[in-house]
């Protein structure tokens, strides 16, 4: 979180939020780098609390976030249910001393249990039922329309972090090297059938696994863009955090095997988009561009370790080179 926002966000909010929703005031922080996450209580049993800044979304972009997640969990799609507080809302506020505000959700805890990249877990039958369940999400998005009067989320090129210059000013290369990838993007085709609301993060730290489906939550970066991104996204970090060190042919198979799994899930509920196999090294690539970005946004120089400090020259070199993370077979 940066420190501007860690300044405002007091004891005196959180509190008040927990008032709100009715909650116990035992809490236990699980992120805070886009949003302050809590696991708390609620009846005494675990769910999910989870504060935004206003300077990182808007109180009508959580409300589309959380119409479509509603919408999901009504179609059975495995997300968390939305609660409501005390005052019948599904979204508090609390102003900061600075003007701003604070905005806070409620989420069902999903079931299951997180998996690592390198444990034994991460294997076909997970990669199968990874794909399982985006092609679920996929397929009955195609028939969501927002509910009365709620706005729309933004599409992939509102994304504030592809402002890169505003945040590698004196980076000429990265810049010019964005410009050109988003001048791609929006050359591509655009149907019912390829583009649309979809997650946009589905990592392996996004859901929970229960030994036969996987149950996504962090719906955060939601946003209108092409589905075949959240095809590429599983695999660009699996490579990302699990086989960074290894060779290219080792990557490549790793690559194979992967998708060979999530596609057979993934059909089991919806057509792949067409021509998503030769979009997937762009998508890639927004991906190191978007991720350069929010490192360089959210963490300081001052506070960036040595191994940050390697992330960041790698994805410096691939977006100055073009380069996409692994090469498809």
């Amino acid at each position: 979180m940066e420190k501007s926002v860690e300044i405002l966000f007091t004891e005196e909010i959180l509190n008040r939020f927990l008032i709100s929703f009715g909650l116990q005031s035992e809490v236990k922080k699980l992120g805070d780098f886009e949003n302050y996450v809590f696991e708390v209580y609620l009846d005494d049993g675990p769910v999910i609390l989870r504060i935004t800044h206003s300077s990182h979304r808007s109180k009508e972009e959580i409300y589309a976030e959380l119409d479509w997640m509603n919408f999901l969990h009504n179609q059975r799609v495995n997300c968390p249910a939305v609660f409501k507080s005390i005052n019948n809302q599904i979204i508090e506020g609390q102003q900061a001393e600075d003007g701003s505000f604070f905005y806070a959700c409620l989420f069902s805890k999903v079931p299951g249990n997180p998996v690592k990249i390198k444990s034994e877990e991460f294997n076909e039958q997970l990669f199968h039922a990874w794909g399982k369940e985006i092609g679920k999400l996929h397929a009955v998005t195609k028939d969501y329309q927002p509910s009365y009067e709620i706005p729309l989320r933004q599409t992939w090129e509102d994304e504030e972090l592809l402002n890169i210059a505003d945040y590698v000013p004196n980076e000429n290369e990265i810049i010019k090297n964005t410009k050109l990838l988003i001048n791609q993007l929006k050359a591509l085709p655009k149907n019912k059938d390829n583009f649309g609301l979809i997650h946009s993060d589905i990592h392996s730290g996004n859901f929970f696994y229960d030994g036969e489906s996987i149950h996504v939550f962090d719906f955060d970066d939601c946003s209108y863009h092409w589905y075949a991104s959240d095809i590429a996204i599983p695999l660009y970090y699996s490579i990302f955090y699990g086989y960074k060190s290894a060779g290219k042919s080792e990557q490549e198979q790793f690559s194979k095997k992967f998708l060979t799994h999530f596609i057979k899930g993934y059909e089991q509920h919806n057509s792949l988009p067409e021509g998503w196999k030769e979009q997937m090294p762009l998508f890639f690539m927004l991906r190191d561009i978007t991720l350069y970005s929010v490192l360089h946004k959210k963490i300081s120089p001052e506070d960036r370790d040595e191994s940050l400090n390697q992330m960041l020259e790698t994805l410096k070199k691939r977006i100055i080179n073009k380069e996409s993370i692994v090469t498809l077979s």
